[in-house]
C-alpha cells in the first residue's frame, strides 16, 4: 500500500494519467465518429429525396407517372440518374412547356439549385445511372484543347458546326449552339445523351476526353480567341466560305465586267 502511494504521487503520475485519458477519447472517437458521420450523410440523403418526391409529384409527375415509369407524354426516368436530371431542368428544358414539338428548347430555369439537387436525388433513387460530374471532370486543368478539337471534329462537329455554333438538323430538330453554355451541362449531355443527341459513355470517350472537349470549346468560343482569317461567318466552315465567295466575289467581277463592256460600248458611239 505505501508502494502503491508513493507511486500516486510521484511528479509523472498525472502525466501518464492525462495520456491514457486522451488515448481512451481518440479511441472512442475514432469507434463512434465514423457511423455518426454516415448516418448523418444518410440522413441528409434521406430528406433530399423526401423533398424531390414532393417537388417531382408536382412539376414532373402529370408526364412521366407518379414513380417515374414514364406514360404516352413523358419518357421513363428509371435508370436516367442525377446527370440527365441536373441537365434537362438545370437548362430549364424541364419542366417542358408542352409535349408536342421536334424537341424541347432551352429555356428560364423556374427552379433553383438546391431544388434541382433534390430532384435528382429523388430520380437517382429509382435506378442506378450517371451521377452529377464534379469540376474536377470538366475544369480545365490537366485538359489538351488539341485532342479536344480532334475529338469535337470526329464526334460532334457533323451536328454543332466546327466551332460548336449550332446547326440544323432533319424534321424540325436541330443542333443547339454550344456557346455560354456551363461546361458542367456540356459533360452532362456527352454523358445522357439528351434530345437527339448520341450518348457518350465513358467507354466510348472517356472523363479525360470530356475534359479536353470543353476546353477546346472553351478556347474557340472564348472572347480573347481572334479568327487570324478575319470574318468568320459563323464558323460554319468551308461550303458557307465557298457559296460566300461565288456569290459575292463572282458577282462583283461580273458586274466589274459588264461596267467595262457598258463604258467601252458607249466610247465607241461617241
Amino acid at each position: 500500500m505505501k508502494k502503491l502511494s508513493a507511486r500516486r504521487r510521484h511528479p509523472l503520475a498525472a502525466l501518464v494519467v492525462l495520456l491514457l485519458a486522451l488515448a481512451c477519447t481518440g479511441g472512442l472517437y475514432a469507434a463512434f465518429a465514423p457511423a455518426s458521420k454516415a448516418q448523418a450523410d444518410e440522413t441528409a440523403q434521406s430528406l433530399a429525396i423526401e423533398e424531390g418526391k414532393k417537388l417531382y409529384a408536382v412539376g414532373c409527375a402529370s408526364c412521366h407517372g407518379t414513380g417515374g415509369q414514364g406514360s404516352s407524354d413523358g419518357p421513363s426516368l428509371v435508370g436516367v440518374g442525377a446527370a440527365a436530371v441536373d441537365f434537362q431542368v438545370g437548362t430549364g428544358r424541364m419542366p417542358a412547356a408542352t409535349s408536342q414539338g421536334a424537341q424541347v428548347p432551352k429555356k428560364k430555369v423556374i427552379y433553383s439549385q438546391a431544388q434541382i439537387d433534390q430532384l435528382a436525388a429523388y430520380v437517382a433513387s429509382l435506378g442506378a445511372g450517371p451521377n452529377v460530374p464534379t469540376e474536377a471532370q470538366y475544369g480545365p486543368e490537366g485538359a489538351d484543347i488539341a485532342k479536344g478539337g480532334e475529338l469535337f471534329r470526329t464526334n460532334c462537329a457533323q451536328c454543332h458546326n466546327f466551332t460548336g455554333k449550332g446547326g440544323a438538323l432533319t424534321k424540325g430538330k436541330y443542333a443547339p449552339t454550344l456557346e455560354g453554355v456551363d461546361p458542367k451541362h456540356i459533360y452532362e449531355a456527352m454523358q445522357t445523351g439528351p434530345q437527339n443527341m448520341p450518348s457518350f459513355p465513358d467507354t466510348t470517350l472517356s472523363e479525360q476526353n470530356k475534359k479536353d472537349i470543353i476546353a477546346y470549346l472553351h478556347a474557340v468560343n472564348s472572347d480573347e480567341t481572334v479568327n487570324p482569317g478575319g470574318l468568320e461567318l459563323g464558323g460554319l466552315g468551308p461550303v458557307s466560305e465557298g457559296l460566300f465567295a461565288w456569290i459575292f466575289g463572282l458577282g462583283a467581277l461580273i458586274a466589274v465586267a459588264v461596267w467595262v463592256a457598258a463604258r467601252t460600248a458607249k466610247a465607241k458611239k461617241s
